[in-house]
């Protein structure tokens, strides 16, 4: 593969109202640097709204439009990396096809490498999506930061390009459910970081709910950090240090005041439940890292393909 041979990667979901737009974008910033050839590479998780016939209908007309149609939906994480490393170019762009990623950075990103950098992410200086969601990711991406092993890149969600040397260490690691932001940080490559505001998603929904953003927010913190786990043992460490000190507070004050001084039930029930809630939270802490022990060790397959078009 010649040095001029750059690939585009992204994962679709029902974006009938984007793909094509999508497209004609990306297609658009390359106009702007026609000293380099391409393949925009697409990898549809099972859409049920006509996006898969979209996709077959542009590819019999672009050769450099590749395409990967799974057999069912295996979510936001895996598909995408899955994606990325069926990419030939010597760098490869990713980015979401909703348009919220601008594809006009592709030649910023590409002037970035050129000169020598060997991944260029986009980082999110302002968004126009909802303020409080904004600010939430915002704190996450700080905490995250500040208890992760490796310093971790904030408000960034994998829009970048990345090396063919990047590419090529992750196809060696065989993680059957990686988080990519987090292995763009850990393993020490040189970022250089592009601020872009991102754009409000003008045609369709998310598919972003709770539960993918709470299943993202959860494995960086598994992926990337033991502190959680430690923490339940310094809690459970200085609740135990507190309970003792309360209760020779109690016992010295009971004799003291012996007739005088009832405890009552209220102690009681609110210790009661406080130790349960925090017993409950740090068990289910411990499952989420046993559940992560339980997907690296099933060795499943990122996605299983249904078709693949012009490759």
């Amino acid at each position: 593969m010649t040095e001029n041979y750059l690939s585009v990667v992204s994962g679709t979901y029902n974006e009938v109202d984007n793909i094509e737009s999508f497209i004609d974008r990306v297609e658009a910033a390359f106009l702007l640097i026609p000293q380099y050839r391409y393949e925009i590479l697409i990898i549809d998780n099972c859409s049920t709204d006509g996006t898969q016939d979209i996709l077959r209908k542009l590819a019999k007309s672009k050769a450099h439009l590749k395409v990967i149609l799974n057999t069912r939906n295996f979510g936001h994480i895996r598909s995408p990396y899955y994606g990325l490393l069926q990419t030939t170019g010597e760098a490869t762009i990713a980015m979401a096809s909703d348009l919220q990623d601008p594809p006009e950075l592709i030649v910023k990103f590409v002037e970035h490498w050129r000169n020598g950098a060997k991944a260029v992410v986009g980082v999110k200086e302002k968004s126009k999506e909802s303020a409080l969601f904004f600010f939430i990711r915002k704190l996450y991406y700080k905490l995250l930061g500040k208890i992760s092993d490796a310093p971790l890149i904030e408000n960034f969600t994998g829009f970048g390009l990345y090396d063919r040397s990047i590419i090529d260490y992750c196809r060696t690691l065989q993680d059957p459910y990686p988080y990519f932001r987090g292995i763009i940080s850990e393993v020490g490559w040189g970022v250089t970081r592009v601020l872009y505001e991102q754009e409000q998603r003008k045609r369709g929904i998310t598919k972003n709910n709770f539960w993918t953003l709470y299943d993202l927010a959860i494995l960086g913190f598994t992926n990337h950090s033991r502190i959680p786990l430690r923490l339940a043992a310094m809690l459970g460490f200085l609740a135990s240090f507190g309970s003792l000190l309360v209760a020779i507070v109690y016992f010295i004050y009971k004799i003291l005041f012996w007739e005088n001084f009832s405890v009552g039930m209220a102690p009681l029930v609110i210790g009661l439940f406080f130790f349960s809630s925090v017993q409950l939270f740090f068990i289910g802490i411990l499952g989420e890292y046993i559940g992560a022990i339980l997907v690296q060790i099933g060795k499943k397959p990122l996605v299983v393909e249904k078709e693949r078009i012009n490759f």
